[in-house]
């Protein structure tokens, strides 16, 4: 072997050596994330709500018409906003986008009728009756007109608001909520159904009683983890009975699965039976409340296809977004290249036409 066959061999080995290094620590911080959470359960933290409490959120709770709405407020640092999340999940999803946006306004983010830790009472399962639970919460509470954001049903409550709570509504910024194609009996041809007649399916049996386990095997979102259901549901399951109580934190996902396998405990099945029967809608025609829109509205629309059986895979077909716009009379049509939860996926995206929304907002005002 010459010196240079030799001196490379030395590198290749020095090289190995390093990666095996760095894979052996890798695999023990591994371990250690596992003890710790199997140690201390869900005292675990995620880093970004670490920073949400830095930056000055507290979480309280209001009641108003006998429900109970679970939120976080940070300082006040500008124009009041309130953000809305969409199905399953809960005001923790916002995590990525509070304290920046804490920096530019007063922000307020609720849980959601039947989600997280705010009431969960299906006879305020329609737009009407949530939204006017979050009309007064936006004059009770905030106690001055507001800036309101939602994603996904969240969006369709911002709709409401601004259509039938004007008067409480500074702006609205509808983050590719499911406007139409979340009308009953479209919401069939589109990848939210499966959302819907899962929770149907569920409170039609008896054999289970834990949502997160009924849903994790009949979604057929989750058949898309493959195999990777059956280790998923065994260490759940185990981790349920070692820590009776507690949420179940599904770690090793990315952050927006864990945000829905969270939210998924602390959801209300008849929320999505709403959706599968219609009744969600109940006097709350889309086209109907678009036109009433008067307020300053941007309508982001994320991206979207139709798969080959013709199932809309998104909020929104282009059509639809259009057709939305076309309804407002003072709205413009941002196109976002980020899944449904940009605010999740992409944050830097949202908090943007947030801060940007809200400078608009204050020097119109001025």
């Amino acid at each position: 072997m010459d010196k240079k066959t030799e001196a490379s061999g030395k590198r290749r080995g020095r090289t190995l050596r390093m990666i095996l290094f760095v894979l052996l620590g890798l695999i023990g911080l591994c371990m250690v994330s596992l003890v710790v959470l199997y140690r201390y359960g869900m005292n675990f933290e995620e880093p970004a709500m670490a920073k949400v409490w830095q930056a000055g959120f507290e979480e309280k709770t209001f009641t108003t018409d006998g429900t109970t709405i679970n939120y976080v407020e940070g300082p006040d640092n500008g124009l009041p906003l309130l953000l809305i999340h969409g199905q399953l999940v809960q005001w923790e999803s916002y995590q990525l986008v509070l304290p920046e946006l804490a920096e530019h306004f007063h922000v307020f983010a609720v849980d959601c009728h039947g989600h997280g830790k705010s009431s969960h009472d299906p006879a305020k399962y329609t737009a009407g009756g949530i939204g006017s639970d979050l009309a007064a919460f936006i004059e009770q509470v905030i106690g001055e007109p507001a800036i309101v954001s939602g994603n996904s049903s969240g969006g369709l409550l911002a709709v409401w608001l601004a259509a039938n709570s004007p008067e409480n509504v500074l702006g609205v910024v509808l983050e590719d909520p499911p406007l139409f194609s979340s009308e009953y009996p479209r919401i069939k041809d589109t990848a939210a159904w499966d959302t819907m007649e899962t929770a149907h399916d569920f409170l039609a049996q008896s054999e289970e009683d834990e949502y997160l386990y009924y849903y994790l095997w009949n979604s057929e979102m989750m058949a898309l983890l493959g195999d990777g259901r059956q280790g998923i549901s065994s260490w759940s399951q185990e981790y349920h009975k070692k820590h009776p109580g507690e949420l179940i934190e599904v770690f090793f996902f990315p952050l927006s699965i864990r945000m829905g396998t969270r939210g998924l405990q602390r959801y209300d099945p008849y929320f999505g039976q709403a959706f599968y029967d219609g009744s969600w809608n109940t006097d709350f025609d889309h086209a109907d409340a678009l036109s009433s829109v008067k307020c300053p509205a941007i309508l982001m629309h994320a991206n979207w296809f139709y798969d080959d059986n013709g199932i809309l895979m998104g909020a929104m077909s282009d059509e639809d977004a259009e057709r939305a716009i076309s309804l407002m009379s003072n709205a413009r049509l941002e196109r976002v290249d980020s899944g449904h939860a940009t605010h999740l996926e992409d944050p830097e995206i949202l908090t943007r036409i947030l801060i940007d929304f809200g400078n608009e907002l204050q020097l119109a005002g001025d």
